[in-house]
């Protein structure tokens, strides 16, 4: 069974950081893309960042500088490090698996999500 298990969300305060994490299968982390998409209340879902199998990543113009994605393989685990944190970053934070097609990312595989708050 293919599980996403994200953790690290909660509340923090403008300028602030939080590191989200995301416990993956281990039969999906060694061959897919690992990626966060962000949702927040009344909008649309959007990429946040991807990294793939190779180490290769991909940022969102919106967090460039501030957010770094990487990936442990000897834990099947992939981090969402968030630094300098606005109110406009609160929305759930969502781990994803998927596959590139012609260099898009294409989320298969959906954590719970974990929330992230940012406010005084």
């Amino acid at each position: 069974q293919v599980q996403l298990v994200e953790s690290g969300g909660g509340l923090v305060q403008p300028g602030g950081s939080l590191r989200l994490s995301c416990a993956a299968s281990a039969s999906i982390f060694m061959t897919r893309a690992m990626g966060w998409y962000r949702q927040a209340p009344g909008k649309q879902r959007e990429l946040v960042a991807v990294i793939t199998s190779g180490g290769s990543i991909n940022y969102a113009d919106y967090v460039k500088g501030r957010f770094t994605i990487s990936r442990d393989n000897a834990k099947n685990t992939v981090y969402l490090q968030m630094n300098s944190l606005k109110p406009e970053d609160t929305a759930v934070y969502y781990c994803n698996a998927g596959v590139m097609v012609w260099s898009r990312y294409v989320p298969d595989y959906w954590g719970q999500g974990t929330q992230v708050t940012v406010s005084s």
